[in-house]
C-alpha cells in the first residue's frame, strides 16, 4: 500500500457526517416519557409491571402495560407508607418478585432515621399493584460502616433457591463500592449464611461507583449487569460482568454495554437497567435523561446473546478488523489505532476482511467503519452474508488519522458475516462497530 509518511502520534477519532442511506439501526424506544428512574420490570400473568425510584408520583410509582413497548399507564404508588425505620423522600431502586406463597415481595431503598444512611427494606402485597406493607420493624440490610446499602434486586436459581443482590454505598463515605450476593430463605427476607462479594469498583470510568445489579443466567454463564459512574449526566452507563459460577469470580466486560456514545446520543446517561426474559425475545429496560436533563424516562431495547454475552440493538459493538478472516492483506501494528493493530495492504482484487457480527433481531443495522486513507479517496465493497455489494467510500484522511464512515445494512438474527474488500485505491481498516 503506497504511503508518503507514517505518523506514529495518537490522533483523536472523529465521526464523519452520515451519508444518505437506507433504513438504519433501531434506537431504544422511549416508552415512558416522564420521570421513571431505575426501572424494575416484571411480567406477572399477561401484564407487565414497572416500578421506579420515588418522584411526584409516590414512594414507588408503578405502571402497567400489555406490551413492553406500551402504551404504559401509571397506576399510582405501590408503597404508600415506608417502614417505621425510614424517612421519606429518598426511596430508590425498587425490585418486585413473586414468592412461592403467591405474595409479592418488594425490596426498596430508603433513608434510615437511626443511621442517616440509605438502607434496604422489604414489603409484601397480595397484588403487584400493592399496596405493599413493610415487613418487620427495621431495615433488611443496613451497615452504616460501609456507607449504607442500596439497589436491592432478586435472583432465583434453577433449583428455586433465592438470592438478594445489592450494593454497599461506599462511595457515600469515600470508599470503593461493591456488589454483594446474599442467599435468603423462600420468604426473601431471612438471610442464610454469609454474603459474597461479586464485584468491586476500581476502573477509572467507574469513578468509584458500581451499582444497580441485575443478574441472569444464559446457558452456563452468569451475567451480572450494573451501572457505573456519576448518575447525573452522560458519564452514567451500563456494563456487565460474567462468571461460570454464581459466586464468581466475575470478569468485567472490556467495554460498557450502554453509553451515551455507544447509543449515538439517542439516550443520555443510560443506567438503572433491568433484564426481561421472554419467550418471544429478551429485552433490556433502562432509564436515560429527557426534558433537558430534568427527568429520566424509561427505554426498552431488544437484547440478544452472542455465546452468552449480551448485545443490545441500537448500541454499538466493536469488532477489531485484525481479528477477522484476512484474505491477501495483513495486520500492521500502530500505537494510534484501537488496540494497537490495523489491517493494511488491502490492495489487490481479492483482498478483504471478513468479520462475524451478531444481531439480536433481524432487520436494519448501521455499520460504522474505522479507517485511514492517505493517498486519495479510496473505496471498498461491503457485503453481508455473501449478498450484493454496496460501495463504501473513504475520504482522504492521511495515514494514521483515523475516521469513521457508515453503511446501513440488513442483518439476520444471530451471527452474520460482514466483508470489506478492495475496490479502488488504498485504505486501512481499524475496526467496525455494529449498532
Amino acid at each position: 500500500m503506497p504511503r508518503l509518511a507514517v505518523l506514529l502520534l495518537a490522533v483523536p477519532f472523529a465521526v464523519l457526517a452520515p451519508t444518505a442511506a437506507s433504513a438504519a439501526t433501531v434506537a431504544p424506544a422511549l416508552v415512558i416519557g416522564s420521570d421513571f428512574p431505575d426501572p424494575d420490570v416484571s411480567r406477572f400473568g399477561s401484564t407487565y409491571y414497572a416500578y421506579s425510584t420515588n418522584n411526584g408520583n409516590g414512594n414507588v410509582p408503578v405502571a402497567t402495560a400489555t406490551s413492553l413497548t406500551g402504551p404504559w399507564t401509571r397506576r399510582g404508588d405501590a408503597l404508600p407508607a415506608l417502614g417505621a425505620w425510614a424517612s421519606g423522600g429518598r426511596t430508590w431502586a425498587p425490585d418486585v418478585s413473586v414468592r412461592a406463597d403467591g405474595r409479592y415481595l418488594l425490596y426498596y431503598t430508603a433513608r434510615s432515621v437511626a443511621t442517616g444512611r440509605q438502607c434496604i427494606g422489604a414489603a409484601l402485597a397480595t397484588s403487584p399493584l400493592g399496596p405493599f406493607s413493610p415487613v418487620g420493624t427495621g431495615p433488611l440490610v443496613c451497615d452504616a460502616g460501609e456507607g449504607g446499602d442500596i439497589d436491592a434486586s432478586s435472583f432465583t436459581d434453577s433449583t428455586g433457591v433465592r438470592y438478594l443482590l445489592y450494593k454497599d454505598d461506599g462511595n457515600a463515605i469515600g470508599q470503593p463500592t461493591s456488589l454483594w450476593l446474599q442467599q435468603v430463605a423462600a420468604d426473601g427476607v431471612t438471610r442464610q449464611g454469609a454474603r459474597v462479594e461479586l464485584l468491586r469498583s476500581g476502573r477509572p470510568e467507574e469513578s468509584g461507583v458500581i451499582e444497580a445489579p441485575a443478574l441472569t443466567k444464559v446457558g452456563g454463564r452468569y451475567v451480572l449487569f450494573y451501572s457505573l459512574g456519576g448518575y447525573g449526566g452522560d458519564a452514567y452507563q451500563t456494563s456487565y460482568a460474567t462468571a461460570t459460577a454464581l459466586t464468581g469470580p466475575y470478569t468485567k466486560a472490556f467495554r460498557s454495554l450502554l453509553t451515551t456514545a455507544s447509543l449515538d446520543g439517542a439516550v443520555r446517561g443510560p443506567g438503572g437497567a433491568d433484564i426481561v426474559r421472554d419467550s418471544g425475545g429478551d429485552h433490556i429496560v433502562f432509564h436515560g435523561w429527557i426534558n433537558n436533563n430534568t427527568a429520566r424516562g424509561m427505554y426498552v431495547s431488544a437484547l440478544g446473546w452472542s455465546d452468552g454475552f449480551p448485545v443490545v440493538r441500537g448500541s454499538r459493538v466493536r469488532y477489531e478488523a485484525e481479528r477477522g478472516t484476512l484474505t491477501h492483506c495483513s495486520v500492521r501494528a500502530t500505537t494510534s489505532a484501537s488496540q494497537g493493530q490495523v489491517v493494511a495492504y488491502i490492495d489487490y482484487a481479492d483482498s478483504g476482511v471478513a468479520l462475524s457480527v451478531f444481531a439480536p433481531r433481524a432487520g436494519a443495522y448501521t455499520v460504522h467503519i474505522g479507517y485511514a486513507a492517505g493517498f486519495g479517496e479510496a473505496q471498498h465493497n461491503l457485503t453481508v452474508n455473501g449478498g450484493a455489494a454496496q460501495v463504501v467510500t473513504y475520504p482522504n484522511t492521511g495515514w494514521e488519522t483515523w475516521r469513521e464512515v457508515r453503511a446501513d445494512v440488513t442483518l439476520a438474527a444471530g451471527v452474520n458475516t460482514v466483508r470489506l474488500g478492495f475496490r479502488s485505491r488504498w485504505a486501512e481498516l481499524d475496526y467496525i462497530e455494529v449498532a
